[in-house]
């Protein structure tokens, strides 16, 4: 493993989290192919997944890549942030509740709602309050290593999701053997571009991106359709890593909206970096909106950068780009100056709201 070059500004070390990705992956695998399932058979496609930040971002992208993989698709996943359960909810709807800390109060809330509907639950967590509570009514608990940040410990939160629900039959066997293949490739991938991404060469994309974006405002537009989580996740490692603002939406939606106000504040506009994420399964009419969008804006905002997941599956494309904008994340706060661990503001907003119980 290379030494981290920016030890001064990143204390904590992430660039070593970040380039043992690969190893991540491989270690989460093995925790879901060995992890307890739903203790009960179930006829029912509704799976419902509770969590905030880093440890709900899995269960968007298994939601996005299930949503349109042939197998996965007769899924109904919906992910909740909030500190309730939805009315819908019943005794036979499959539940993971997912907290890295186990202490995360809405997931902590939303917990105590779900178990008087149905016992139908798994825990992800590395202990505290959720492994306690999952203990006392005897749900099953996916244990998974402590001492990451969160938004750090993406395998963990996804790919034992990925493994138990093919183990579980939520996914046929021909999706679990195209999900085995996604994995196969995010390894290759992941392992082949790990020095280029932590190295400080001009070859390095990642490196360049995180150049463009500094003094910018990070604007990120994806179709709703594959890549919508991959798009929240790029949003969230620039916030939580380079503490710098950063905006997106999805096609073709903002086509109906947000487009037409790049216009005003007249000069302002310019201060705002588009990246475009894009797959080449995007529905044809989206893609052509892309090229409209980017012909459209392009003389309104600083730059305009098209970014295109690698890998001939849509898991593979995904964790390409993901992989990718973790690495812009580090690199810009590197340049910002600022450690990417630690998310003092958060915790500020923690202990004011510990204030007010």
């Amino acid at each position: 493993m290379p030494k981290n070059p920016a030890l001064a500004t990143d204390k904590s070390n992430m660039f070593d989290v970040l380039y043992r990705f690969p190893e991540q992956v491989k270690e989460a695998v093995a925790i879901g192919e060995g992890a307890p399932l739903w203790r009960q058979q179930s006829t029912s496609n509704r799976y419902a997944f509770f969590g905030l930040g880093g440890s709900a971002i899995g269960a968007d992208l298994l939601r996005s890549y299930a949503g349109v993989t042939p197998g996965g698709d007769h899924l109904n996943i919906s992910v909740h942030r909030g500190y309730h359960s939805p009315g819908w909810m019943d005794s036979d709807t499959n539940v993971v509740c997912s907290s890295y800390s186990g202490e995360t109060e809405e997931t902590l809330s939303a917990f105590d709602e779900i178990r008087k509907k149905t016992m139908r639950v798994v825990c992800i967590t590395t202990g505290g309050t959720l492994g306690k509570r999952a203990v006392t009514y005897g749900m099953p608990i996916v244990n998974i290593p402590p001492g990451y940040q969160p938004r750090c410990a993406l395998a963990y939160s996804f790919f034992p999701l990925l493994t138990i629900m093919g183990r579980y039959g939520a996914f046929d066997a021909k999706a679990v053997r195209l999900n085995n293949k996604g994995v196969r490739e995010i390894l290759a991938h992941t392992e082949e571009m790990r020095d280029l991404y932590a190295g400080s060469t001009a070859k390095n994309p990642a490196l360049q991106i995180a150049k463009s974006l500094v003094g910018n405002y990070p604007v990120i537009y994806s179709a709703h359709e594959r890549l919508d989580a991959v798009n929240l996740r790029w949003r969230g490692q620039i916030q939580e890593n380079a503490k710098q603002v950063a905006f997106g939406n999805f096609l073709p939606e903002m086509n109906h909206n947000e487009i037409n106000g790049w216009q005003f504040p007249k000069g302002k506009t310019k201060a705002f970096s588009v990246i475009l994420l894009r797959d080449p399964d995007d529905h044809k009419r989206t893609q052509l909106r892309f090229d409209a969008v980017k012909e459209i804006i392009k003389g309104s905002v600083a730059d305009v950068q098209t970014l295109e997941g690698k890998g001939s599956t849509l898991l593979g494309r995904m964790f390409s780009l993901i992989y990718l904008g973790d690495w812009v994340s580090w690199h810009l706060a590197n340049l910002n100056k600022i450690d990417p661990s630690p998310v003092p503001v958060i915790q500020q907003l923690k202990a004011k709201l510990a204030k007010a119980r």
